[in-house]
């Protein structure tokens, strides 16, 4: 599966109407706490317009866009790091994602049950961050008891114990302190001891303000507080309304802008949380173009071309000779390849070439 997100949030918050719109698939969506209790699962194209304009240019047999997972899961509540509310289950679920996109609820209804009996987003993240948190100091203890007995061990194994030691507490000082761990200050060898821990605080987050209709584009004061939240945790944030949203996944493509331009809208909330997502992670797209296919690969950012042909298939990166690129933009202002070779636009890189995000790229190998 492709690189995932898992959707977190109190129950009835709006998570599986969200994955629902994600996904067009039909995924139960109920008034009651707990109704999801089995992750759902559904990858989710990134609307690129780039490779649009190229499938355009070049009228393949078949486009192929991007992709990420987002994976649907059940609602927490206060005592899930103990267990309550199957919250074992759901904390094991979202330590298998990559990231998290936290869902807040600033939308009232009436006929929609709070767990918390008041719509306060702020107090929604702090009560399933806090159980991400205990969670973690748990796992964290667990193995620093471990780590502390194997640090009494003469010559490299004991300075490695105490080198992942002293990364343990400052996370431990952070968590204890109500921080998540991502924010804690390390260096890449300290980052590298981290991610052996799998800490659930430690994934980056992307939160979701779920708005009724009403609030769409409107400088609402709970969507405001969710945009604050996220600026003192350095995070992403995006504010969508999940029912608006599934309803614009059941009209016919046809009717989709008419709908859109009625609620003021540019393009489909969805859109923008998808390439949010696929930000979070780091990730980025170069492309693959000819009459049979025009396709995004994704690979992290940073990657050098080696790596990026790997993700084409692995004799690619193994026999790497050199790369043929030009950036999209290019590619399009010229209308061919051969015009923009003509031109100078297309250039030969080697394999210290770093690669970036718009990158028509070519390879040439051999095995």
């Amino acid at each position: 599966m492709a690189l995932s997100i898992g959707i977190v949030g109190l129950p009835n918050v709006g998570k599986s109407t969200l994955f629902n719109a994600l996904s067009g698939a039909s995924v139960l969506a109920a008034n009651y706490p707990f109704a999801t209790k089995d992750p759902n699962v559904g990858v989710v194209p990134v609307p690129d317009e780039r490779l649009d304009k190229l499938a355009a240019l070049y009228r393949p047999e078949k486009t192929t866009h991007a992709a990420l997972g987002f994976v649907d899961i059940a609602g927490l509540v206060k005592g899930a790091s103990r267990g309550e509310g199957l919250g074992n289950q759901f904390l094991a679920n979202i330590r298998e994602v990559d990231a998290i996109a936290h869902v807040l609820r600033c939308f009232a209804d009436p006929d929609v049950a709070h767990v918390g009996g008041a719509i306060d987003p702020e107090h929604d993240k702090e009560v399933v961050e806090t159980e991400l948190a205990l969670k973690d100091l748990d796992s964290l203890e667990k193995k620093r008891e471990r780590r502390a007995k194997d640090a009494k061990a003469p010559g490299k194994p004991g300075e490695e114990a105490k080198a992942d030691l002293a990364v343990y507490d400052k996370l431990r000082e952070a968590l204890e302190a109500g921080r998540p761990a991502r924010g804690v200050p390390l260096n890449e060898e300290e980052r590298t001891r981290a991610r052996e821990l799998f800490l659930l605080t430690m994934k980056p987050v992307l939160y979701v303000a779920n708005v009724d209709e009403s609030q769409i584009g409107k400088p609402d004061p709970l969507v405001l507080r969710v945009a604050e939240l996220a600026a003192r945790d350095g995070a992403r944030w995006v504010s969508i309304c999940s029912k608006v949203e599934a309803e614009i996944q059941q009209l016919p493509p046809g009717e989709r802008p008419e709908f859109l331009a009625h609620l003021g809208l540019l393009e489909p909330g969805l859109h923008k949380l998808v390439r949010e997502g696929f930000e979070l992670l780091g990730l980025q797209s170069f492309f693959t173009v000819g009459p049979d296919e025009c396709r995004a690969w994704v690979v992290p950012k940073g990657v050098r071309a080696p790596q990026a042909a790997g993700a084409i298939h692995s004799d690619f990166e193994r026999g790497f000779i050199k790369a043929e690129v030009i950036r999209w933009d290019e590619l399009l202002a010229h209308g061919s390849e051969a015009a923009a070779k003509a031109k100078g636009a297309l250039r030969v890189e080697g394999k210290d070439y770093v690669v970036q995000d718009g990158d028509v790229m070519h390879f040439l190998f051999n095995v």
